[in-house]
């Protein structure tokens, strides 16, 4: 069993504590994100993994041992950094094989591990280069090399792909998704890209201040945030947020602001919390334009529609606030200047506590 376990994990300088007793546990070959803003507490959590950084308080095992006071050479773990940290001086090859030099293998099996290593991530090409010689992709391949040569039980990622540029960061995520179903080492992994996230992860772990907010497949944590913060970082563009009241309407709850209603799902949660101060939550995708007054639609003013070839971002106004609807282009380009509403389905909609920010009971949707 090489999982991975965070016990009531605290990291703290001083009197100032930014980890705040965290539980985690990641399963043998399973891949982890941790995602959420700058300063949530996700890199420090990790380097607390690698030992790079002393752990305040609570228990740390790996493949079953407890590690808190167990060097960093000697937890069978490997770390890829956002800068590559390559040897300049030292070709691709010499670079890839330098933690086993260091552990004194053999030649030959330097140069075997090598060769693999190198096919796997297609640098043979590139073995006698330095790094100098390399592209931001073949450098953040040889650092990935590196680190999967010597077979650790554990694979750290620290934000390995924010000094690439938007094209080949998506080459690089297609990447390692192949890297880690065909080693199936069990792999840790930090970004602030929610993007990366959700498309690299089995598990997501949200943080927030120093705290796990949610964890989860990418796609529950997508349909069944369990907060406003989960629903408002996940997504892109992330979920619209609205303040409203709920409230009895004509055919049961409804959600009131700015002078407008919309229907809510007939909930018992929601049926019995009328006059709650709540927040509305809708995905941008499940917005549908409207270009008159219907039935159920709320009237908005769209100021910016993006064009993203199949797909638009409409930016609206609603009471002084920001809502973003993500709709087809094809079929409906002569209608997107013409747009003054949109309507949703009554049970695509979430709802939040205002005060609390968790999401009411009841609401649960399947994958």
């Amino acid at each position: 069993m090489s999982g991975v376990q965070l016990k009531s994990i605290v990291k703290a300088y001083g009197a100032v504590q930014v980890v705040h007793g965290i539980d985690l546990e990641v399963k043998e070959k399973e891949f982890v994100v941790l995602v959420g803003p700058s300063g949530c507490g996700k890199s420090t959590t990790l380097r607390m993994v690698a030992g790079l950084e002393e752990i305040s308080d609570g228990q740390l095992i790996i493949d079953g041992r407890m590690v808190n006071r167990v060097a960093p050479k000697d937890r069978d773990v490997a770390m890829v950094f956002q800068n590559y940290a390559l040897y300049p001086h030292l070709n691709v090859a010499d670079n890839i094989a330098f933690g086993l030099r260091i552990r004194k293998e053999s030649k030959d099996n330097i140069a075997a591990a090598v060769e693999e290593v190198g096919g796997i991530l297609g640098l043979t090409q590139y073995l006698e280069r330095r790094p100098a010689d390399l592209s931001g992709g073949q450098r953040q391949r040889v650092a990935m090399g590196r680190a999967i040569v010597r077979r650790p039980k554990v694979l750290l990622f620290d934000e390995p792909l924010s000094n690439l540029d938007a094209k080949l960061r998506t080459q690089m995520r297609a990447e390692i998704k192949r890297l880690h179903k065909r080693l199936g080492v069990t792999s840790i992994y930090v970004t602030h890209d929610q993007v990366e996230a959700m498309t690299l992860a089995d598990r997501i772990v949200v943080m927030h201040d120093g705290r796990i907010e949610q964890i989860g497949t990418p796609m529950e944590l997508f349909l069944n945030p369990a907060n406003a913060f989960v629903a408002g970082f996940l997504g892109s563009p992330p979920m619209n947020q609205i303040n409203a009241v709920i409230a009895a309407g004509e055919n049961g709850p409804a959600a009131e602001f700015a002078g407008q209603s919309i229907a809510l799902a007939p909930l018992p949660e929601l049926q019995n919390a009328v006059g709650r101060e709540v927040i509305v939550g809708i995905r941008p995708e499940y917005a549908q334009i409207a270009t008159e007054a219907v039935p159920g639609s709320v009237q908005c003013e769209v100021d910016l529609v993006e064009t993203l070839g199949s797909e638009a971002l409409l930016h609206a106004n609603i009471d002084g606030n920001l809502f973003v609807i993500r709709t087809d282009t094809l079929g409906n380009m002569d209608r997107l200047d013409a747009v003054t509403g949109f309507t949703v389905p009554a049970d695509l909609i979430k709802v939040f506590d205002a005060k609390t920010g968790m999401a009411l009971a009841g609401q649960t949707r399947a994958a």
